[in-house]
Order: C-alpha cells, then structure tokens, then sequence
C-alpha cells in the first residue's frame, strides 16, 4: 500500500483475455477513478523511443520492425505465442518497463482511487503495490466468442492464447473482488456499480 499522503486507494484490475476488462474499466473510469491501462502502457514502451523499444528490436531482431520502425505488434506476438521461452523473454523485458511508466501515472494521479489494469497483475510485480484486487471472469465459450467477433480471431487463435494464460480459477482465488461478465452490459454495469460503491463504503470506514 503507497504510503504517500493523501494516496490514492490502488486497486489491480485483472482477468483473462476476452472477459471485459476494459469495459469494466471505462465503467470505473464514469465512477470517477483515475485508470491506468498497463496494455496501453506496454504499447507505448514499446514505441521507438520507449523504455523497451531497443531492447525488443535487440533481442527479436530487425524482421519485427514496419518500414516506418515500429514494431509490428502482430507478428512479434505471432512469435511469442508460438514459443513460450519467446514469450517469457518478452515479459522480461517489457514488465519492468510497465511497471515504472505505472507507477509514474500513479504519482499523477488527482482523484482518491486509482486503478491498474493489467492481465499479468498477479504474475508480476504490479500487485505488490495494490490495496484490493479485483478479478473480471467469464465462460470460456463466452471468451472465445468475444475474441472471435472483437479481435477477428479463429477459434483456434482463441483457444492458443487462452491456453497461455494463468486458470481464471487461480486469478479468482486471489481477488477481493470477483466480477462475472456472462450477460449483457447493463448486469455488468449494475455489478460494477455495486462493487465501486462497497469499496467507496470500505475507503471510508478504513479513514473513520
């Protein structure tokens, strides 16, 4: 827990892909919380000039650039998802990156919650730094029909990258709060709703 004065309460938002985390963070984001998406953030630390940049070009070599020097984020994953030592090497590089960049928006942060959205929260070092955790779940079918119709993914593709990703059971067995994402947005909305208010009630019993 950051123990700068007046702190913002930090809350990890995190959940396998295809769940709705980003939904649910725009529907934080309404209720008046300072949101940091960690996979925005990793975008920009990878751009060139970014904390990661040189150091993935250096490891991934040049056939991951486009003509104009960036990376091509589609055939970099390509990669790591093909190969899991690719994948971890990846990590490697771009989680301490994140990971200051996060910290960075924290210190900026104006309103009394902030929250992290990052899908390797519990892997990596951002949890450390977080006051509740929240996890967003989902049926796998309902996952791989959202990557399908969203991201434009085969089933296939779905099911790889899923395949990749830490049990959603696991995840959930650490949370402070568990949000299911099987209907339509307005059941999501009302339960991140309900969430946000019981935690605003927990910040003021805790400064009581």
């Amino acid at each position: 827990m950051s123990s700068k004065p007046h702190a913002p309460t930090i809350i990890g938002l995190t959940g396998n892909i295809g769940v709705g985390k980003s939904t649910v963070l725009a529907m934080l984001r309404k209720l008046g919380a300072r949101t940091i998406d960690a996979d925005k953030v990793a975008h920009g630390v990878m751009l060139p000039g970014g904390r990661a940049y040189d150091a993935v070009v250096t490891a991934f070599g040049p056939t991951i650039l486009l003509p104009d020097g960036a990376i091509n984020r589609r055939q970099l994953a390509n990669i790591v998802f093909a190969y899991p030592e690719k994948l971890a090497q990846l990590e490697a590089i771009v989680h301490p990156a994140v990971e200051q960049a996060v910290q960075d928006g924290i210190e900026a942060a104006d309103a009394p919650v902030a929250i992290i959205e990052a899908i390797k929260l519990l892997e990596g070092g951002l949890k450390s730094i977080c006051d509740e955790i929240w996890v967003v779940t989902a049926p796998e079918e309902v996952q791989i029909a959202r990557l399908m119709e969203d991201r434009g993914m085969t089933e296939q593709e779905a099911r790889r990258r899923m395949r990749y990703q830490s049990p959603q059971d696991w995840k959930a067995a650490q949370a402070d709060v568990v949000i299911v994402n099987d209907s339509d947005l307005a059941a999501l909305e009302a339960r991140v709703t309900r969430a946000w208010e019981e935690m605003m009630a927990r910040q003021r019993n805790n400064d009581s």
